[in-house]
């Protein structure tokens, strides 16, 4: 008789652990498909955080660089053509003006210090040209023609490379060329105008807790990203917020990439990289501007959104992609306005592909490729014009398991859907 009672409790036990699974499963499934609070419009269903960059630039109008200090520069024995070149060793706050050649620059203080550049070159075989090794802000102001060329190290890898906040302003131009990233800031990097050339053997432009744009001319020629920022111990910081500016990028790896969000409210970008035109573990918010992508995946992210802008996108992936890269947001595409373009290349391809839900509620999409749609969640069509290869439609067709569609109410059609089935998530 004991025998069969301790049967009867092993029995009841693997029936409530069978039962307590399957809640687990509904419970996440339901997590997942969470839909948005306004089911007629499906409109910011989620919100980033990202301040503009306007606003972030404005934060550092107000700074005293100091009054006018003179350089100091030091001759020395140099490996550059010249023979010998001049350094210069920035040891207190203030306003520095520079010109003609040098070897390096090198800042450390515990105060602001703008610097001037009019007409200066810095050739360095052994470091930073520019190293900042601590100040409050550093402020590079460009006048004329100025040009960075820098053979730097793993651990100073930029050929401009600061531990302090930089901000970068003017109306000249800087050339630099790297053979790791072209220009680091460990913690802010701010660009408000000026003309940048980059060449480098890694990353183009690199910040860690932000990269905030308002303007400027880039051409960005790079072994790694074009642009990113790398902060992913905070979950607010490891930002791209951009407001304008004019970007020509070509990367080995991704155009723009954030470990978190990249919100762009205008400019006018050409990208063309192997990898990811746009990348953010986090949001990726489109808000306007002007895009030409040629990448393997135009926009990835965990949640995309859309709002306006006018988007041309030409991928051998997927043309925007959402999967699950953060814990921030669940994996949604949101397409709430802009003019949107995807011409996809053949094989296992999809224009738009959501590991999660799917919401088109205004703009214009215009899909061409054998598989205009991909999720895994919920979709759901409530306005705007869709164009799937020249044929105007209001069907979300989903190609996960090659049958089956939701249309505009959301409702299954066919057969075929099951949760968690289609592609591998990117």
């Amino acid at each position: 008789m004991e025998g069969k009672s301790n049967l009867r409790k092993i029995i009841l036990i693997l029936v409530l652990v069978a039962i307590l699974g399957v809640i687990i499963y509904y419970f996440v499934k339901a997590y997942n498909n969470t839909t948005p609070s306004n089911s007629d419009t499906n409109t910011i269903t989620a919100e980033t955080t990202v301040k503009s960059a306007t606003e972030v630039s404005s934060e550092y109008e107000d700074i005293n660089y100091g009054e006018a200090q003179e350089v100091k520069a030091v001759t020395t024995a140099s490996t550059s053509s010249s023979g010998s070149s001049e350094v210069v060793n920035i040891t207190a706050g203030g306003t520095y003006d520079l010109s003609g050649e040098y070897e390096s620059i090198t800042i450390n203080t515990s105060s602001n210090v703008q610097l001037n550049l009019n007409e200066v070159t810095i050739t360095n075989s052994n470091g930073p040209a520019i190293n900042v090794v601590d100040a409050k802000t550093v402020a590079i102001v460009l006048t004329g023609t100025n040009t960075i060329i820098a053979t730097t190290t793993e651990d100073l890898d930029g050929a401009i490379y600061s531990k302090a906040d930089l901000v970068f302003s003017g109306t000249g131009s800087l050339e630099v060329k790297s053979n790791y990233d072209g220009i680091v800031s460990k913690d802010t990097l701010i660009i408000q105008s000026g003309t940048y050339v980059v060449n480098s053997d890694d990353d183009g432009i690199r910040g860690k807790d932000y990269v905030a744009i308002t303007g400027g001319t880039f051409s960005i020629d790079a072994g790694g990203s074009a642009i990113k920022s790398t902060n992913e111990e905070e979950e607010v910081m490891g930002y791209i917020s951009i407001d304008g500016g004019t970007f020509n990028l070509t990367a080995v790896a991704d155009g723009l990439h954030a470990v978190g969000d990249i919100v762009v409210n205008g400019g006018d970008f050409t990208i063309n990289v192997k990898d990811d035109g746009i990348h953010a573990d986090g949001m990726v918010e489109i808000n306007g501007g002007t895009f030409n992508i040629t990448a393997a995946e135009g926009i990835e992210a965990t949640y995309v959104k859309i709002n306006n802008g006018a988007i041309t996108i030409s991928a051998s992936d997927d043309g925007i992609n959402a999967g699950a890269k953060s814990t921030k947001y669940s994996v949604v595409i949101e397409i709430n306005g802009g003019n949107i373009t995807i011409t996809m290349g053949q094989g296992d391809t999809d224009g738009i592909d959501s590991n999660g839900n799917l919401y088109i509620n205004g703009g214009t999409l215009n899909i061409t490729g054998n598989s205009p749609f991909d999720y895994d969640g919920t979709a759901k069509y409530t306005g705007g014009t869709m164009i799937v290869n020249g044929e105007e439609t209001t069907e979300i067709t989903n190609q996960m398991m090659g049958g089956g569609q939701i249309q505009n109410g959301g409702m299954m059609q066919g057969g075929g859907f099951q949760q968690g089935g289609g592609r591998g998530m990117r």
